[in-house]
């Protein structure tokens, strides 16, 4: 810089007012990348992944006080794990959006079953959803989706079940002891297991016949309410079915890449907040408060290795979806056909066009079924967009309930004289 450049530098410089000082709650610590130059890129929080952020993903704004100059050694690295509290991974209560829980007992000859549901009972002739996780996962997969389903029905019951091998439900032998697995997961067995839940809910609540009902199932869940649907075992009181997710050809095909899939999740967490942790990084799940609610149901812990000390060692799948391998064609043949021939009106939500099947596609196009597709959401859409979803299912509950209809007067009736 010339001397004349200097002068008029400082001339201006002299001219303007004071630096002003810094707010209250603003420390020196927080502008310490304004005043140090330093070569080594700091690690930024990564932002939670809410419902409806997809689109936000490849994106983020952050505001800072100074500039951060990464070293380009580092530039496309990376970035470093968050330390514990730098977000929010403890679990939340179900009771934040489930009133009841129900243990409905039923004795077969071979077994007994405990079934367990999240339960919010519906008010006066008010309506009931019926919701069925996907293999792996548990009722609480629909927990901010019933929040959701509620503010846009606040009358409607919702009974969100756990299928055996599953959450909380418990398989007993004739002597009394917990069965593990493997467990009778065919089709025919957690369709009925459906079936028994909620006419053990209808006589535990002593209703004399079931209210209106939607079935809504996710993945797994989709052709085990289609099934009931499709069989008639709740009889005239299913209004419609929903399923998430899930169609027959594409199901097939994913089947054969399963055992690779699973075989690159973890197979223990040190901690529920790592599992929580995992499934929101490697965006199993996209909305991290759904996570948070769902993913402890998932795990359990182990004893202390070498010992029977309960609730001292790592934390393990709850359930092992390696071992249902042999039933994972029966549980998805001759799904499309059953979900286009069931009685009851028939949604169809899906996070991509490309899932549906030609029998699928030539329903569409005669109408035999409405579709709904959520390209920002990833396979759980119940979780990653639950406002979304329980909007299109409400919607969905108004088109087919038998109640609202208002048939027009008969001929005769029209031709009496106070209709003149």
């Amino acid at each position: 810089m010339s001397d004349l450049q200097r002068s008029f530098a400082k001339v201006k410089l002299a001219g303007l007012p004071a630096e002003p000082p810094l707010p209250p709650n603003v420390t020196i610590e927080e502008n310490r990348f304004a005043e140090e130059d330093t070569d080594e890129l700091q690690a930024l929080p990564e932002p939670e992944q809410d419902e409806d952020s997809s689109s936000a993903s490849s994106a983020s704004s952050a505001s800072s006080t100074g500039t951060i100059r990464p070293n380009s050694k580092h530039l496309f690295a990376r970035p470093t794990g968050l330390s514990s509290g730098s977000r929010a991974l403890n679990p939340l209560p179900w009771t934040d959006y489930f009133t009841q829980e129900y243990y409905l007992e039923i004795v077969h000859p071979d077994e007994t079953v405990i079934h367990h549901a999240y339960v919010k009972l519906p008010g006066p002739k008010g309506p009931l959803f019926v919701l069925h996780h996907g293999a792996g996962s548990s009722g609480l997969s629909f927990a901010l989706f019933a929040a959701e389903l509620l503010k846009a029905l606040p009358n409607c019951g919702v009974v969100s079940v756990d299928a055996r091998g599953h959450g909380e439900t418990v398989v007993k032998t004739p002597n009394g002891e917990i069965k593990g697995e493997p467990y009778d997961l065919s089709l025919d067995v957690l369709s009925s297991d459906l079936t028994n839940t909620v006419k053990l809910l209808q006589a535990r609540l002593g209703w004399p016949e079931l209210p209106n009902m939607v079935l809504v199932g996710h993945s797994l869940g989709g052709p085990i309410v289609t099934d009931v649907a499709w069989k008639g075992t709740l009889g005239h009181s299913v209004l419609g079915y929903a399923v998430l997710d899930v169609v027959e050809g594409s199901a097939m095909d994913a089947l054969q890449k399963m055992n690779s899939y699973l075989a690159t999740r973890p197979k223990t967490f040190p901690s529920v907040a790592s599992g929580i942790d995992w499934h929101t990084r490697s965006r199993t799940l996209r909305n991290s408060t759904s996570a948070r609610i769902s993913v402890p149901s998932l795990l359990y812990q182990t004893p202390t290795s070498g010992t029977h000390l309960p609730g001292r060692g790592p934390w393990m799948w709850r359930t092992d979806l390696s071992v249902t391998e042999h039933y994972w064609e029966n549980w998805f043949t001759g799904l499309s056909r059953k979900f286009l021939e069931a009685k009851g009106g028939k949604l169809l939500i899906l996070a991509g066009t490309d899932r549906l099947d030609k029998e699928l596609m030539i329903g569409q196009m005669q109408g035999k079924y409405q579709l709904q597709v959520f390209p920002d959401a990833g396979h759980f859409i119940q979780e990653d967009q639950p406002a979304r979803t329980a909007m299109v299912v409400a919607d969905f509950y108004h088109r087919n309930d038998r109640s609202a209809l208002v048939l027009p007067p008969k001929v005769g009736e029209m031709l009496k004289p106070e209709h003149k």
